[in-house]
């Protein structure tokens, strides 16, 4: 390798130490040891738990756990694909989980990099655009959350729409492989609605494309890069297709499926309700906070200085270590029902994106223009109805997501992209001085313009929301009354002027950035400074613009001792006494936590409740029309009487609780649990079949029955009635016990029908009698039920889901397809070169 060869490797060698000293100088707790305390991976841990001991103990996978919400497949829970090359991939590539979250950052800075060499710019610059990206507010909010797949998805994300540019306007075969590596990449991890959001992207691009094709009438070069593309796209989601064909197919049964209730259809899609697909909107004003980090108010529970309103307030009324009080104050005062954080992007960057909407040229400022826009309009969701409507009516797969505001992760791609892409045109000289003044002109105009629009009338910015009382009464235990009134009377205006202190600041912040970044221009234009100092300038007025806002919801606070993280969960007094029951299978109800949003009762016992994004829907349903009622019945009881007659009788009466064989009702970590003694067990057998019509009647029959005595079915599975008297003597026993594996005894006289305490899942379950395979049913709207003939008998429940095993096989050939492909594009680019070369000689 020559001088000039190392020459122009050097930009790219630097970039890569420049990224991980970065990372580390950003989390200097990880060289320290120390791990981040994310709320989300530690629900995971929570959840994966008995899947993880299952492994450690037999060397094989389950793909169905127990643990949560009585039951259900662990596809979106471990993401377990042996055929999957790209895993392996993958796992280089995050070779080493104790440099997270470092890594994270690392990795967001390399790929937008990569994506920026894909779109013509220097490295040099490049670096600059990679630290624009990666400290995008919203990035550091969602590492410190736990939120690791898509934090990944999103570093995947730049390179995807870059090689898809790059395969249409200069080599195809090189963007076609950059397309099938990173789209590989980005589905293995498995956040779907990221890369929903990346083909929305290139959807859009495709359009402009179109255009500009039947414009110059290129059709032969755009066809073959396009058959190149398809063909990438394809082999990436064979590559994965273990985990997108069980994504897809269990997501038909999931809460994002849609619902056989016919209950509240203006509120229903194909996918999620519209009230839970839209709960997170983005407001309109609050969009402006993509320029103003503090316009809302920063986060739910941002931290107030001493010299605050509240805090003067809580020390004239002698409240007990008032600056404690003010570090956790409800600041945030948008339409969001709460937020960690704002979506900033660095007002240097905003205010270059507008200076590239009149410096760059052609289609390519158009499309990422129109992207923006677009992901801003559907950012607003519940605030915008009908763009948000059609879309979760008619665009495919749209319904299947849930908190639409999270689509502003496409502004954070196009906004630092357009704003370095117009760095890019000054710096190649391709625009006028006099155009880039009167650019600078029109940018600042706009942008101070803006700021000081929202400054000298504040009047335009409400700094409430209605819900300060609500926030209050709960955070200072008040009671209705006088006094309370007179303290509300005395907070809610301190914490108005505090937000509208934090958006003065801020606002004035922003402004300087703006002004910062044009006399940077300016000065490069005027040639009063050079290229390299020019560059230098533009990243670290950016890094200091983000880093300092990043700071306020990510910094050595978050960190805890490694030692914590191999122990997510700390097992109570109550815990410890569950565990020493040797019975096979129960279930908990845990009442002294959010129950549906819980994933530390998991990690210890098979729970009732849960922490997921995607509970099967008909379990969902049960909670919303029974055991949310069933849960306050018991709660009552426990809160207006010491009598244990009553207390049974509430529990007598949790026909749900239970079927569902709740053995323990946790109510006080430190005391004894309640145990239920009218559960009805792992299995029993029943009087009688109650046939109902469809679903919305099965819901209702759910209301008021009997689960010991009837069995309610849809008459979908009439095939398996039959007639039969409950044998008094009959015997059915739970005699093994493996999440995806579940052995009774019976013993009766005749035939039996048996209810099962454990969830349906026809596309996995299988029964079987004595080794032989015999059909099931769904009874009481989530559970199962079979036939058992005379005599005794060993029954079996298997998960074999086919369609994952079929999958895994097509990911194999998938696996082998990728490798073909991409050694076949770098063959390809190889020959061509040493081709131009001997040419050229």
């Amino acid at each position: 390798m020559n001088k000039e060869s190392l020459k122009k490797l050097m930009p790219y060698g630097v970039a890569v130490i420049l990224f991980f000293i970065i990372s580390f100088a950003y989390f200097p707790d990880v060289i320290q040891g120390k791990k981040l305390n994310q709320h989300d991976k530690k629900t995971w841990k929570g959840g994966v738990k008995e899947i993880v001991d299952y492994e450690e103990e037999t060397d094989e996978h389950s793909l169905w756990t127990n643990s949560m919400f009585g039951g259900m497949p662990t596809y979106l829970i471990t993401n377990y694909a042996p055929n999957n090359i790209t895993k392996y991939i993958y796992k280089i590539i995050d070779f080493n989980h104790k440099l997270r979250p470092a890594s994270f950052i690392f990795l967001l800075m390399l790929g937008f990099f990569i994506s920026l060499i894909f779109f013509g710019v220097d490295p040099w610059l490049s670096i600059v655009g990679a630290t624009a990206y990666a400290f995008s507010t919203y990035f550091v909010i969602i590492i410190e959350a736990g939120h690791i797949t898509k934090t990944l998805a999103l570093a995947f994300m730049p390179p995807i729409i870059a090689g898809v540019h790059y395969a249409y306007t200069k080599k195809m075969f090189v963007g076609a492989v950059v397309v099938t590596l990173f789209l590989s990449l980005q589905l293995v991890v498995n956040h779907l609605q990221i890369t929903f959001y990346t083909l929305l992207v290139i959807l859009i691009y495709l359009i402009f494309k179109i255009v500009e094709t039947i414009q110059n009438k290129t059709y032969a070069s755009f066809t073959k890069s396009s058959s190149l593309l398809l063909v990438g796209g394809i082999i990436a989601i064979l590559t994965n297709f273990s985990q997108l064909i069980t994504t897809y197919d269990y997501g038909k049964d999931s809460i994002r499926g849609k619902s056989e209730l016919s209950i509240d259809k203006e509120n229903k899609t194909s996918g999620l309700d519209k009230d839970y697909a839209t709960a997170w909107s983005y407001g309109k004003t609050e969009t402006l906070n993509l320029l103003i980090p503090n316009l809302t108010g920063g986060g739910s529970g941002s931290g107030l200085p001493e010299d605050s309103e509240m805090f003067k307030e809580l020390k004239k009324l002698g409240a007990r270590n008032p600056a404690q009080i003010v570090k956790h104050m409800p600041t945030y005062w948008g339409p969001q029902p709460f937020t960690s954080g704002p979506v900033y992007i660095g007002a240097l960057m905003v205010f270059l994106f507008i200076f590239g909407m009149f410096i760059v040229k052609g289609n390519l400022k158009w499309w990422l223009f129109t992207v923006t826009i677009f992901s801003i309009l559907l950012a607003w969701g519940k605030n915008f109805m009908f763009l948000t409507d059609l879309f979760l009516d008619y665009f495919p797969f749209y319904n299947k997501f849930r908190t639409v505001s999270m689509i502003l992760i496409i502004a954070e791609f196009t906004i630092p992209l357009l704003g370095i892409l117009a760095i890019k045109n000054i710096i190649e000289k391709t625009v006028e001085k006099v155009e880039i003044i009167r650019a600078l002109k029109w940018s600042v105009g706009i942008l101070a313009g803006l700021i000081l629009i929202l400054l000298i009338n504040p009047g335009i910015l409400s700094f409430e929301n209605g819900n300060e009382k609500q926030v209050f009464m709960s955070m200072f235990g008040l009671q209705e009354g006088a006094q309370a009134q007179q303290i509300l009377d005395t907070f809610i205006p301190a914490l108005k002027t505090d937000r509208a202190s934090m958006f003065r600041a801020d606002a004035f912040r922003s402004l300087t950035f703006v002004l910062i970044g044009a006399l940077f221009i300016w000065l490069y234009t005027k040639k009063l400074i050079k290229l390299n100092i020019f560059i230098s300038l533009l990243a670290l007025a950016i890094i200091i613009d983000l880093w300092a806002v990043d700071k306020r919801f990510l910094n050595s606070e978050d960190f805890q001792s490694a030692r914590y993280e191999q122990e997510p969960f700390k097992a109570s007094e109550t815990d410890k006494f569950i565990l020493k029951d040797s019975e096979l299978n129960f279930r908990v109800l845990n009442l002294t936590v959010s129950t549906f949003n819980d994933a530390g009762t998991s990690y210890f016992h098979k729970s009732i409740g849960g922490y997921h994004g995607a509970k099967m829907r008909r379990y969902q349903e049960l909670i919303d029309y029974k055991i949310n009622t069933e849960m306050q019945m018991l709660i009552a009881a426990l809160n207006t009487s010491n009598n244990e007659l009553q207390i049974h009788s509430a529990l007598i009466g949790l026909s749900v609780l239970n079927m569902l064989n709740t053995k323990y009702v946790i109510v006080d970590p430190n005391m004894m649990p309640m145990m239920n003694k009218f559960r009805l067990g792992n299995a029993w057998f029943v009087e009688e079949i109650k046939e109902v019509e469809n679903a919305d009647d099965e819901i209702k029959a759910m209301l008021n029955f009997n689960p010991e005595r009837t069995a309610i079915v849809d008459k979908r599975f009439k095939e398996q009635f039959f007639e039969f008297k409950k044998d008094p003597s009959a015997m059915i026993e739970l005699t093994d016990y493996k999440p995806n594996l579940l052995t009774y005894q019976t013993n009766t006289k005749i035939e039996q029908l048996a209810v099962f305490s454990e969830i349906y899942y026809g596309k996995g379950w299988n029964a079987y009698i004595d080794n032989k395979k015999v059909p099931h049913m769904r009874v009481n709207y989530v559970l199962r039920a079979m036939k058992v003939p005379a005599g005794k008998h060993k029954i079996e429940f298997k998960f074999e889901p086919q369609i994952w095993a079929a999958g895994n096989k097509i990911s194999f050939v998938g696996s082998i397809l990728f490798i073909l492909f991409i050694l076949g594009g770098i063959v390809f680019e190889v020959r061509k070169n040493k081709t131009i070369i001997i040419k050229k000689s």
